[in-house]
Formats: structure tokens, C-alpha cells, sequence
């Protein structure tokens, strides 16, 4: 009877873990909230402002490009903002997180999440010139409920979450990098 309900209550668990991290079941209990930082990353691109923020905002702005489809959906297009549905690998499952993404051309790309595997984060793409080239550096915040349970879950997801903005801003580098280069 006893291995009976501790394999329900490890199933129970191993189920609702997954839900979590796919972005499935959102738990925002304001309780206990702890938040942390998410970068600074800080990339110099060789291309001119504009060029930067083009590549940055064209998949949500335009037609999002067959390559990002299976990274990006965007569920609703207004003038400056949209709702974006990004899915990415995590822990052999794909999570989506669902985020509000806003535009201030040519300087600043602002994203809030709206469901994902925490209940709360920020992020800001800020460029700057630097001469003929552009710094695009990424700044967050990450918040998670139940004290330090919570915490602990914030830095497991905090690091999938940074790596894959990081990869996001190299893609972003290379390819407003090729656009910038003389024909």
C-alpha cells in the first residue's frame, strides 16, 4: 500500500513538474516571491543601429521567417506590440512561454511574460551606437514564488533562460552583420 502511494505521489510529481516546465500549468501564488537578475549580456554588432533593430523586430513585426517557426508564433500583432508564443527545448520537453513584446524603434525592445514556467519575468534588448557599429545589451528579471523552493527553481530556469537569449543575440549579431556588409 505504501509503494502504491509513493509511486502516485512521485507520478503526481514527475506529471506536474513537466507541466511547469513546458509552460502548461502557470503558478503564480504571490507567495514567498523571490526575483533575481537575468544578464546583463552585452554583444557588439557590427551594423548600423537600425539594421540591429530590423533584425530584432522583423519576425514579430513582419512575416515571421520559416526558419523561426518552430521558435516563434506570434498570436497577435498591433502597431508596436505584439503576443508572441516562443517554444524552446528544456529538460527533453519543449516549453512555451507566451510573451507581450513592445517596440521602441530604434533603441529599446521590451518583452514581459505572460505564461511560462514562473510567474513573473522582464527582459529589455537596449541598443546603443558605438561608432558605426551598435551594443545591444540584454537586461532582466526573473521572479519565482515560495521562498527558497522557488529561488532554487528560479536559477535552474534562469540559466536556460539566458543561454537561450544568449543564442538568440548571437543569430541576431551574424545576421544583421551579413546585412550591414557592403554588396
Amino acid at each position: 500500500m505504501r509503494l502504491r502511494a509513493l509511486v502516485g505521489v512521485t507520478g503526481f510529481g514527475i506529471l506536474l513538474w513537466a507541466l511547469v516546465v513546458r509552460g502548461s500549468l502557470a503558478i503564480d501564488l504571490g507567495l514567498g516571491r523571490r526575483s533575481r537578475a537575468l544578464g546583463p549580456l552585452t554583444f557588439r554588432i557590427d551594423a548600423p543601429r537600425q539594421v540591429v533593430f530590423d533584425v530584432v523586430s522583423e519576425p514579430y513585426v513582419g512575416r515571421t521567417p520559416r526558419a523561426l517557426g518552430a521558435k516563434l508564433e506570434v498570436l497577435e500583432r498591433g502597431d508596436d506590440f505584439v503576443l508572441a508564443a516562443h517554444y524552446t527545448r528544456a529538460y527533453g520537453l519543449t516549453a512555451t512561454t507566451v510573451e507581450t513584446v513592445r517596440f521602441e524603434p530604434p533603441e529599446r525592445v521590451h518583452f514581459r511574460l505572460v505564461r511560462g514556467p514562473v510567474p513573473h519575468v522582464e527582459e529589455t534588448f537596449e541598443l546603443r551606437d558605438v561608432g558605426d557599429a551598435t551594443e545591444l545589451q540584454y537586461t532582466g528579471e526573473l521572479g519565482t514564488d515560495l521562498w527558497a523552493l522557488g529561488e532554487l527553481w528560479g536559477r535552474a530556469v534562469a540559466r536556460t533562460w539566458e543561454a537561450t537569449v544568449a543564442g538568440s543575440l548571437e543569430d541576431i549579431k551574424i545576421e544583421a552583420e551579413r546585412r550591414a556588409k557592403p554588396a
